[in-house]
């Protein structure tokens, strides 16, 4: 496995276990629709939130969040519209980025709550 996917997979650990420690129950992990994934979708008292995970080791060029372009953000809507449908679920929904970057003997995190909407045309 490249030191990427292992890096990449670290990220949506450490995400995952913010999540949870913040309260929220994690649904699902890599959820996919046909060609369409989702890194987690998880649940608090409020919303449905589907959360894409971009995490960099600290020598990056591109900042986390400037990978997550227009293009994936509509990839992730249309999945969270197939989850919503698929399961029967009538609650607000949120769309947030999870921006991970592996220092040497650590993880920083930056979670930015309704990063993009669902309007996205």
């Amino acid at each position: 496995m490249s030191d990427n996917i292992n890096l990449g997979q670290a990220g949506e650990n450490f995400a995952a276990e913010y999540l949870i420690n913040k309260g929220y129950k994690i649904l699902k992990r890599n959820w996919v629709s046909g060609k369409l994934e989702i890194d987690i979708i998880a649940e608090n008292k409020d919303f449905v939130v589907f959360a894409e995970v971009k995490t960099r080791s600290d020598n990056f060029q591109l900042h986390p969040a400037d990978a997550v372009t227009k293009t994936k953000q509509r990839s992730v809507i249309l999945a969270a519209d197939n989850f919503l449908k698929r399961n029967n679920i009538d609650k607000e929904c949120r769309f947030d980025v999870i921006t991970v970057i592996k220092k040497p003997d650590s993880f920083e995190i930056d979670h930015i709550e309704n990063a993009f909407y669902p309007t996205l045309r």
